[in-house]
């Protein structure tokens, strides 16, 4: 298919639209649409929040049929068929008198799979399907993650030294980084549906795992539909029930009644009277079944997770292959023989038993590096 100029920038603004749900979304994707008519733009609208309006709705929100009619639409998603918390999509656009709708890309989503694009060229509307694909998909890597591999996007974060170091002999390890990249940190904060972190992380270091508005380098989209910033669902493996009833009042991560999850091994139902803290029993045996954590992550709607805890979490991730990104803040500091190691893998006897990575980001982020790795 043969896109002129014009389509082409079309659909990149409706992308740029998209990117501005992406702290407040989930666990729907973020989806732009740009409404054109006689080449002039009339309608622009993204999706902001889920049970809110979808982008397609608050594009035509303000155009009478009569503005609509004959128009063309460019979407970043196929539209949805089917009613959810909202109406169709689909049927929208053909009520809007819209003769054309570029697509970026068909829904994996098997509630929409292709069936949007047939209900629209059912109606006599042309459809073109494909339109900068591979932009729109990045714009949901988590969501398309929880709909395809059942397991949410899942990005692993580590602060080392450049001796690969995490934490001095004693435990010590604030502030490895800086100010800077802990802002950055914030920022993926604020970008995913939860943070799993661990009992020991939150004990030793009182660790909040929230997004802090006053830490944040950007400017968090408030508004009359996003009253505030949405946090992230903080997940927690407990293994031996250390977060306590009588502790939380003295643990920052308790500080503000947003939901909290603890994995255990067997519960305690000590929280069954505070509404925003849940236990989830876990099968553990040497550590926690990663496989039945992200099924019920995928059950419960995460599609991106944040895993921001200690060394040996962290290498279970890696171990086990379960990731889609390593991202790694390395301070220009050296911490010394003795420190514990960042990653306690191996030992491995031979070249084929190590873990073969692929950078594919370095930037520098204050006095830091922030290196990103996929698997190779």
């Amino acid at each position: 298919m043969q896109y002129s100029l014009s389509d082409y920038q079309y659909m990149a603004e409706a992308i740029a639209l998209a990117k501005k749900g992406r702290f407040t979304t989930t666990p729907n994707p973020n989806v732009g649409c740009l409404i054109v008519k006689n080449h002039k733009i009339i309608g622009r609208g993204w999706h902001k929040k889920a049970g809110s309006g979808h982008a397609e709705v608050n594009a035509l929100r303000d155009l009478t049929f009569e503005q609509s009619s004959g128009a063309t639409a460019y979407v970043t998603l196929e539209p949805c068929s089917h009613f959810g918390r909202t109406p169709p999509c689909a049927q929208l656009l053909i009520d809007s008198g819209i003769k054309k709708v570029f697509v970026a890309m068909l829904d994996t989503n098997p509630q929409v799979s292709g069936k949007g694009i047939t209900m629209l060229q059912q109606a006599g509307i042309e459809v073109q399907t494909g339109l900068l694909e591979q932009e729109a998909r990045c714009l949901n890597l988590g969501f398309f993650s929880r709909i395809e591999k059942k397991r949410p996007y899942i990005k692993v974060k580590m602060a080392c030294s450049i001796d690969g170091k995490v934490a001095l002999e004693n435990g010590d390890s604030q502030w490895i980084t800086g100010k800077d990249a802990r802002s950055d940190v914030q920022t993926h904060r604020a970008l995913s549906s939860a943070v799993l972190s661990t009992a020991k992380t939150v004990l030793m270091d009182n660790a909040t795992l929230n997004v802090r508005q006053q830490s944040l380098n950007f400017e968090y989209p408030i508004d009359e539909t996003n009253t505030e910033i949405r946090q992230p669902i903080r997940l927690i493996l407990d293994s031996k029930n250390q977060i306590t009833l009588d502790k939380i009042s003295s643990l920052s991560l308790f500080s503000e009644q947003s939901t909290i999850v603890l994995f255990r091994n067997k519960l305690t139902n000590e929280f069954a009277k505070i509404d925003w803290i849940t236990e989830v029993a876990l099968d553990y045996q040497s550590g926690f079944d990663l496989t039945a954590l992200l099924g019920w992550c995928t059950s419960n709607e995460i599609n991106d997770l944040w895993v921001e805890a200690g060394s040996t979490l962290a290498a279970s991730f890696i171990e086990q292959s379960i990731f889609d990104e390593l991202i790694i803040y390395q301070a220009p500091k050296i911490m010394g023989a003795t420190a514990q190691d960042v990653l306690p893998l191996g030992p491995f006897n031979n070249m084929s038993q190590i873990f073969q990575l692929k950078m594919t980001d370095v930037t520098q982020v204050g006095s830091d590096l922030r290196m990103t790795y996929t698997i190779g």
